[in-house]
Formats: C-alpha cells, structure tokens, sequence
C-alpha cells in the first residue's frame, strides 16, 4: 500500500497573492512563496532582488573558498584575475540572462566586483602612504569589463543583436 505524504516548503506567510495548495495523484502540496529550482529563487511576485543576493553570497562562499589562491604571493595579478572570471563570476551571473535588473541591483553586482577586485589588486604605495584604489582606478585596470556589461552583452546574444534582427 502506498503511504502519501505531505510535502511542502513555507519560508514566509502568503503575500498579496493567494497560494491554494494542490493535490495530485492523492498527494496534497501547499502553495509557497518561493522556492528554488536548478539553482533558481524563484518567488511569487516575481522579484529578482532577493535572487541577486543569493548569488552575491553565493560568489562570496566561493571567493573565501578559494581565498588561499587569491592571497597566493606565486601567483600573478592575471591569474588571479582569471581566476575569479573562471570560479566566481559564473557562481555570481548563472541565470543572469533571465533577470530584469534595476539600477539599484545593478549597483550591488558592480560593488561585488569592486570589492573582489580590490581584493585582487591590493592598495597603492602613493607618496609615503598606502591608499585603496578607486572605483576608476579599478576600473581602467579591469579594462571596463564588469558583470553588468558582461550581462548586457549575454542579454543581446540571446536575444540576437539589433543589426541581425534589421537584416532580415
């Protein structure tokens, strides 16, 4: 005899939309708010916001994961900056392609980059005194490739480039 169970995962009481519950093959699921599938938050009022954190902490696991690497004296600057766009810029942009990104979340992907590439790069010895870098500085040693550039150009790709779409 089969034994049914009543599965379900209630992170927060319903918001402004009712979740009613379901019940399929005799077993009962109750709705949820949000949940996270293949790595995914998805949630009911279709907010990437709290998505764009969890991959924020996400690439911050990862970073301190790796952290011997980053503070490895052997290794070159390009390393380590090969390094965080092989490990950790994928942990922190899976799903990037899907997310409609305001200027505020944007914002909070750009310092996160900052922050590892200030990490990477180090202070600057400047008269007599040691001085972090600015978001400039970082900025022309990086070449202007952030996340949000990088996200851009993976929104355009999938959705094909205006000058395709004109041809014809």
């Amino acid at each position: 005899m089969c034994q049914l169970n009543v599965w379900y995962l209630q992170k927060e009481p319903p918001s402004r939309r009712s979740m009613k519950g379901a019940v399929i093959n005799g077993v009962t699921y109750k709705g949820v708010t949000e949940f996270v599938y293949l790595g995914t938050l998805i949630s009911n009022d279709d907010s990437v916001q709290k998505e764009i954190q969890r991959r924020i902490l996400a690439g911050n696991r990862t970073y301190f994961a790796a952290i011997s690497l980053f503070r490895n004296r052997l290794l070159s600057r390009a390393t380590k900056i090969r390094l965080y766009k092989t490990l950790i810029r994928p942990v922190v942009t899976y799903g990037a392609e899907t997310w409609a990104m305001t200027k505020k979340e944007e914002q909070a992907l750009l310092i996160f980059e900052r922050k590892i590439f200030r990490r990477i790069y180090g202070p600057k010895y400047e008269d007599g005194e040691w001085k972090i870098r600015t978001n400039r500085e970082l900025e022309e040693l990086s070449k202007g490739e952030n996340n949000s550039k990088m996200d851009k150009g993976a929104k355009d790709k999938l959705a094909g480039s205006p000058e395709e779409n004109e041809g014809g």
